[in-house]
């Protein structure tokens, strides 16, 4: 006969603060990347291109 285990007890484990701390560590590395990303995004859309010469004349 097969046992009958509740559900919270079937678990492998609980989540508890050592997964909260993985969330919020894995948050703050895609923050910083995303930083990362706009600050070179900006550097690279001001350079000067070849399109942009200057307006003609008259």
């Amino acid at each position: 006969m097969a046992k009958i285990i509740p559900g919270d007890k079937a678990r492998q484990g609980r989540w508890g603060r050592h997964g909260l701390r993985i969330l919020i560590a894995a948050l703050l590395l895609a923050f910083i990347a995303w930083g990362i990303a706009e600050i070179y995004g900006e550097m690279i859309d001001k350079t000067p291109t070849a399109e942009q010469g200057e307006p003609p004349k008259g």
